[in-house]
């Protein structure tokens, strides 16, 4: 017998299972460390947000307040007025994470590439988990400043090998 498609779909369950929020944040480095429980306080204090395409989520310049996580969707890290693309990140990537620490200008522009599903972790409410749940909030510290760390030093080696090539371009120019 040949299965009628109108009726038949109404009843099907839908293959598709979206991630649920605790797989999603246990991928964020600075969340890894948490068990369950210090992830459902963590669940509690996030913000979910939508955006349009090209809608801008932060500007250059503009003051950081937070951190975001890419749920679904894909966003446009840019700099400057011509707006260059440095980075396009996707579902699972997360950014502006200094923010958790630093009051400081953004460094770049952030732009929603088609519709996109986030969730925003945010300095004040960061704040207030380290005093409402301590041991949560110097884990994600902890991870945090690792983080930080380990990206400082990946500067630094760049750093290190462009001027190493500045060096051998001037004794080039000089004639050495």
């Amino acid at each position: 017998m040949q299965e009628d498609t109108l009726w038949s779909n109404i009843f099907k369950k839908e293959n598709k299972k979206e991630p649920n929020i605790y797989t999603v944040l246990h991928r964020i480095p600075i969340f890894q460390d948490l068990n369950k429980k210090e992830l459902k306080a963590v669940d509690r204090i996030l913000h979910r947000r939508t955006y349009k395409d090209e809608e801008i989520i932060f500007s250059e310049s503009e003051p950081g307040v937070g951190m975001y996580i890419i749920e679904n969707g894909k966003v446009n890290i840019c700099i400057g007025k011509k707006r260059k693309l440095l980075a396009l990140l996707s579902d699972g990537d997360f950014f502006g994470e200094m923010a958790l620490l630093l009051e400081s200008p953004r460094t770049a522009t952030a732009i929603a590439d088609g519709p996109l599903k986030m969730l925003g972790f945010f300095q004040p409410d960061f704040l207030g988990l380290l005093e409402t749940h301590p041991r949560t909030g110097n884990k994600i510290m902890k991870r945090l400043a690792q983080m930080i760390a380990e990206r400082l030093r990946q500067t630094n080696a760049e750093n290190r090998v462009l001027k190493n090539k500045i060096a051998e371009y001037d004794d080039k120019k000089k004639g050495k």
